[in-house]
């Protein structure tokens, strides 16, 4: 297995990683930004606030991105595996 290959899965893994993670990090940021400057314009400084919407649009973006998101970690998966022989006799080498 040479250099070249390694970086090449590091870098694939990364890009799922990110891919599959964007959907609910946005909402995430979404969210926290609009109850963010609800809590300004109210002056209401809980900071407890932000955490019940925040769980509960992420897990409607579960509900609505889950399968985009299994079905990407899946193909990846099935990709590593495919090439495993491949990997493994280019480390006996």
């Amino acid at each position: 297995m040479t250099e070249g290959t390694i970086i090449a899965i590091t870098k694939e893994t990364l890009w799922v990683i990110i891919k599959t993670a964007a959907p609910l990090l946005l909402i995430s940021l979404v969210i926290g930004l609009t109850i963010s400057i609800f809590q300004t314009v109210t002056s209401i400084q809980e900071q407890t606030l932000t955490f019940v919407p925040k769980i509960l649009a992420v897990f409607v973006g579960l509900m609505l991105f889950g399968s985009w998101m299994m079905n990407n970690m899946v193909s990846f998966t099935e990709q590593l595996w495919s090439n495993f022989a491949a990997y493994t006799t280019l480390l006996v080498r």
